[in-house]
């Protein structure tokens, strides 16, 4: 599982014109699922994300998690973070995890997230053509591959 986490002063996820999720402080978390992704990739990032100290403190140190922050979280699918670009120009997807492997584990990785930060978390529609907005605070932005734990 590949993650991009954007801290965001607000966010929000549509499909068709609708909202489907919004939040104000918090982080957007962009996730792509691979053929060999499992529970364990689930745990190690729900808790590095929910343990993610991006978060200012009262003396401006990026000390606080987004419990600590008060902060909320919108989770997209997105099978294109597991684009490979060895050859050519056009990227390569054969990575992704298709729809009967990827859907348990978005949603399971929904739910288990939502328990971690004790709220439920802001989500898209998996496979649709979704907008996302989002007002990047900081700029703070911060990827995270399951399998390459750097």
């Amino acid at each position: 599982m590949r993650v991009v986490i954007q801290r965001v002063r607000r966010a929000s996820v549509s499909v068709d014109g609708v909202v489907l999720s919004e939040i104000r402080e918090g982080l957007l978390v962009l996730l792509g699922v691979g053929h060999e992704d499992d529970r364990t990739d689930i745990d190690y990032l729900v808790r590095k994300i929910a343990g993610c100290r991006v978060f200012d403190d009262a003396d401006g140190v990026m000390n606080l998690d987004v419990r600590q922050a008060g902060g909320d979280i919108i989770v997209v699918s997105q099978f294109t973070l597991m684009a490979s670009t060895k050859k050519g120009n056009r990227p390569s997807y054969i990575a992704a995890a298709g729809p009967e492997t990827a859907v348990p584990l978005y949603e399971e990785f929904c739910r288990a997230l939502s328990e971690a930060i004790g709220k439920p978390v802001g989500t898209g529609r998996f496979g649709a053509d979704m907008q996302v907005f989002l007002v990047n605070d900081g700029p703070v932005t911060i990827c995270m591959d399951s399998r390459n734990r750097e």
